[in-house]
């Protein structure tokens, strides 16, 4: 059947997956080679270095490609390693215009890093589309969205994104990481690009650190293979079969984080604690309309803010969980708890975070797998 084709959790089993033509086996092989032997200089059989190609990677991109519904897939050693790999497409003199609530790691990066090298950054609220247009400059080149955000989970119309972008000639990359393409497919609204931290919903398991970039686009794709070779920031192979085992269950997964989110998400709505929940599942969340119309569920991320407002009562909350574990990263089976703002968030200015609601008291929660009863449990006792 061809992958097109097939349905979700059929794709994510069997796209760009087939038996081991040499032994049979069903699972892809981790070819744990740096080089390939050739029949003679310059000719090979698809393989000449491992940092260029590798059978087992090669799987995992074709896979991920066919999950997004694209046609080519780019995987790197990290979420930040892909989104370099894509701000290397640009030139100095540049301009990126970014989500203003945004991953404290792609702020960083944009900021501290590719700011020394001529390329700037604007980071506009979203929310409105219509302003985003009287930011676009001569310069603008590549417009950066984040949705569901990090950490307010603010919901952003990519298809209206993409329409202004069109408008300007400009390229969209929607980082999907909350998301994941089971819930979001941000090729199919007109984005250029989608991102992923494949550490996060795709590996699933809290154990493997990886990035993808997946475009339709031919000319993005060779760009952005020549650069993965060029400055070598590639996953091992060990990591790339690790990815494909914990995709064959992402639709398992994230079916089951996204049913014990709203459960949470009421619970701590209905808290006598807690003055806000920032949930995309509730009618009045900020483009709740636009959620519903653009993703296919509401996902396993939920941010909450206490009434008392300061950083000794998140404390409190955050050292007494019990099964919601204190630490950075999301999307894995076991549920986690975070504190954005002297966490994943530490490395943007308070004013700015605080320009978008994130307070020294706000809570991420990472809602895994388990029994949703217990979950609500070791909340409550926390709280108390």
């Amino acid at each position: 059947m061809a992958k097109d084709k097939m349905q979700f959790g059929t794709k994510a089993i069997h796209a760009g997956v087939n038996p081991d033509p040499s032994t049979g086996a069903i699972m892809t092989p981790i070819f744990q080679t740096s080089t390939y032997v050739q029949p003679a200089p310059g000719k090979h059989q698809g393989y000449e270095y491992a940092r260029t190609k590798n059978p087992t990677r090669t799987v995992l991109e074709e896979n991920l490609a066919a999950l997004e519904n694209g046609k080519f897939g780019v995987c790197f050693a990290s979420g930040l390693a892909a989104m370099d790999a894509v701000i290397k497409t640009l030139k100095s003199g540049d301009e990126v215009i970014c989500t203003n609530d945004l991953y404290g790691g792609s702020y960083r990066l944009l900021t501290k890093v590719y700011s020394q090298f001529g390329i700037q950054s604007k980071f506009v609220d979203m929310y409105d589309v219509s302003t985003l247009a009287a930011h676009i400059t001569k310069k603008t080149k590549l417009i950066w969205v984040e949705t569901p955000t990090n950490p307010m989970l603010s919901i952003i119309d990519i298809a209206a994104i993409v329409k202004v972008a069109k408008q300007h000639k400009v390229k969209v990359i929607v980082d999907n990481t909350f998301a994941s393409p089971y819930l979001q497919n941000p090729l199919d609204l007109g984005a250029d690009m989608v991102l992923h931290s494949c550490t996060k919903y795709l590996g699933g398991h809290s154990d493997v650190v990886m990035g993808a970039v997946v475009t339709k686009s031919k000319a993005i794709a060779d760009k952005l293979y020549f650069i993965q070779n060029s400055t070598g920031a590639v996953p091992g192979p060990q990591d790339c079969f690790l990815m494909l085992r914990g995709i064959k269950t992402l639709h398992l997964r994230v079916d089951r984080a996204c049913a014990n989110a709203k459960k949470i998400a009421v619970f701590l709505r209905d808290h006598k604690k807690v003055s806000k929940v920032y949930y995309p599942g509730f009618k009045d969340h900020p483009n709740h309309k636009v959620a519903k119309k653009q993703m296919h569920n509401f996902g396993g991320m939920v941010s909450f803010d206490l009434k008392k407002n300061s950083l000794t009562a998140a404390n409190k909350i955050l050292k007494s969980t019990k099964l919601f574990a204190l630490a950075e990263s999301l999307g894995g089976v076991e549920s986690l708890i975070g504190h954005p703002a002297t966490m994943t968030h530490a490395s943007i200015p308070k004013e700015d975070r605080l320009k978008v609601g994130l307070t020294d008291s706000l809570i991420r929660l990472s809602v895994g797998v388990e029994d949703v009863t217990d979950l609500i449990e070791d909340l409550e006792k926390a709280l108390k």
